[in-house]
């Protein structure tokens, strides 16, 4: 068996791939920086330098491929995240239909394609329409709001013992490690038994709100935590200041504004085929704790 994963190196694309690895199948990652793969080479990963938008390259990597792994890598320097997201779905698609692969695993979001004004959510759901199109079958994973994001403000929460996101502190969001998605993710590609194009929610063990997860925190690093809801504004400053071009700090921005709806795409019902293992307090102590000063 062979299986392509594409955006090797983001939290998500590196456990499928350990997970695939581990199975001892033929394992093609694609990154564009291949040299942040370098341990799953030595593991017996074969790694190429190609972009999610080089059809060409898709072509070729996935010949005689049984299974890919897509998932649209953020780019905040492209004119429109919308047009990013086809662009590179038709690149996937394309090399899906040129190599006759049999299966795509494809992330995208709880609420895909559910409106149009709903930033990467919305994306999302052209994505999966574009897959669809293709003659494989198709699984479309989507999951929640990532745990990992707490790893992005290991810094303000060892220095201030502050969180900081752009939703209402009694806001629920099904929070989900990256590493039950990997692993979702590599049970499918390497199982040749399931056809059709479906969709399947992943939301974590339970619904928290801000407080709720700071309250965690506060108990596992046993340091209080305090939550401050930025404005969204805030956000897309932030984002300007990495590079991220108008158009998309407004798509962004209608991103936020989605997730934050207590209407809106997170008061999806649970339903225990979307309940993934890892708390909130196991990631924090496993990947937290070991990292906060």
């Amino acid at each position: 068996m062979k299986i392509v994963i594409a955006t090797a190196s983001g939290n998500i694309g590196r456990r499928t791939a350990e997970k695939v690895i581990q199975a001892g199948v033929e394992t093609i990652l694609l990154a564009r920086h291949p040299e942040k793969l370098a341990d799953l080479v030595d593991l017996g990963a074969i790694v190429k330098p190609i972009s999610s938008d080089d059809t060409r390259g898709l072509i070729d990597a996935t010949k005689n491929a049984d299974a890919l792994f897509w998932l649209t890598p953020p780019k905040l320097d492209t004119p429109s995240l919308s047009d990013w997201y086809i662009q590179t779905a038709m690149a996937a698609a394309t090399a899906v239909g040129e190599n006759g692969i049999k299966r795509v695993v494809n992330i995208t979001s709880i609420g895909a394609g559910a409106a149009s004004n709903l930033g990467t959510v919305s994306f999302s759901g052209n994505v999966e329409s574009i897959l669809n199109q293709t003659n494989a079958n198709v699984l479309h994973l989507r999951p929640g709001y990532f745990m990992e994001n707490f790893l992005t403000q290991v810094e303000s929460i060892g220095r201030d013992r502050t969180v900081y996101f752009p939703y209402a502190s009694d806001h629920d969001l099904p929070w989900i490690s990256t590493d039950d998605i990997g692993d979702e993710a590599a049970k499918y590609l390497l199982d040749d038994s399931w056809a059709g194009k479906w969709t399947h929610n992943l939301m974590g063990p339970e619904n928290l709100t801000p407080l709720q997860t700071t309250a965690i925190l506060s108990q596992v690093l046993s340091r209080p935590i305090e939550y401050v809801q930025l404005t969204i504004e805030s956000i897309q400053q932030q984002f300007a200041l990495m590079g991220a071009t108008p158009d998309v700090q407004k798509e962004l921005g209608n991103l936020f504004r989605a997730l934050g709806d207590p209407d809106g795409i997170y008061a999806t019902a649970r339903t225990p085929e979307a309940v993934t293992p890892t708390t909130l307090e196991q990631f924090v102590k496993n990947k937290l704790l070991p990292i906060i000063c």
